[in-house]
């Protein structure tokens, strides 16, 4: 314990040979809980990267109070269980999409609305930059992950979410527009 004291305090003073040693020690051994937690490799990667991420980002401000182990270990925990849950809200709002889409709408004025809401969305990811709109299909048409993205495109994770984040408050303005204005 007082050895990872040591560490850490090395590490809020930006000795980035003392975060290698913890990032060592503990990258492979998180991944394996997150994805007994996820169901998913891919995602555990993310989580734990992630977290890593915003260790050294935040470096000067760590309120750590227990070992350094077990701040890690909650840390990847809490993600991970966040990560199930908005897995799970949006594998329901996939699955009410996709059976609302199978049902006869029987309603002309209903049809009429989803038809329109429909070009909106089209004619919006049209508007966007290029790259913007090929990242955007490719998450949430196409079902790939941020990191699957980024190695394709040879962009960083953080630049994959940004462009996804810009994407979606365009569409989420052009929609409350459309909706504003009925």
């Amino acid at each position: 314990m007082l050895d990872e004291l040591f560490t850490l305090t090395k590490i809020k003073e930006g000795d980035i040979k003392a975060f290698e040693e913890i990032f060592r020690r503990y990258y492979s051994p998180l991944c394996w809980y997150a994805t007994g937690i996820t169901g998913d490799a891919e995602a555990a990667e993310e989580i734990v990267e992630e977290l890593f991420y915003v260790f050294w980002r935040d470096k000067e401000h760590l309120q750590i109070f227990q070992s350094v182990k077990s701040y890690l270990y909650r840390a990847v925990r809490n993600e991970s269980l966040q990560y199930c849950e908005h897995k799970e809200v949006k594998d329901r709002y996939r699955e009410f999409i996709l059976s609302r889409q199978s049902e006869e709408v029987s309603d002309p004025c209903q049809q009429m609305e989803y038809q329109e809401l429909q070009e909106i969305i089209r004619h919006t990811l049209e508007k966007l930059p290029d790259r913007r709109s090929q990242i955007f299909k490719m998450h949430r048409i196409e079902g790939k992950k941020y990191a699957e993205i980024a190695a394709s495109l040879s962009l960083s994770v953080k630049t994959v979410e940004a462009e996804m984040t810009k994407a979606l408050r365009t569409l989420r303005s052009e929609i409350n527009n459309y909706i504003q204005t009925r």
